[in-house]
């Protein structure tokens, strides 16, 4: 199984673009067909929340709660494993953690430099690439 943790920007994207074809889309979908394991932590669902809502993106509120409902039900609350170093949006820093605290696990992100470098932290492109090779296993 695949684990990953899934930015805020990249459900935002997902559910603004009119691009169905749209890496964050793709993403999405992968989520609602529980293709990936997501992983969270109260504060992030408090963001998902907080973010979705937000009167600029214009989403259907129960769009935005049944994919925050999703994610509870099949997802994997988790806790977070300290990261030490400084980061560019400390805002930012529960994501990372939570991605560390199970080995393997991926930090899916359209905001790659608010992360640390590492091939934890992907693109929601990649993500589909690590994702298509899984299945091809």
């Amino acid at each position: 199984m695949i684990y990953a943790v899934i930015d805020t920007n990249v459900l935002v994207s997902a559910l603004i673009t009119n691009n169905s074809l749209s890496a964050t889309a793709k993403v999405v979908r992968l989520l609602l067909n529980s293709e990936f394991t997501p992983l969270y932590e109260s504060s992030i669902i408090e963001e998902y929340q907080e973010v979705l809502h937000r009167a600029k993106f214009k989403l259907v509120p129960g769009v935005a709660d049944a994919l925050i409902s999703f994610i509870k039900e099949h997802g994997i609350e988790t806790s977070r494993t300290t990261f030490l170093d400084s980061m560019p949006d400390e805002d930012d820093r529960v994501f990372y953690e939570v991605s560390l605290s199970v080995e393997d696990s991926f930090m899916v992100t359209g905001n790659l430099k608010h992360y640390p470098q590492t091939p934890k932290v992907i693109s929601p492109a990649d993500f589909l690439s690590v994702m298509m090779k899984f299945k091809e296993e």
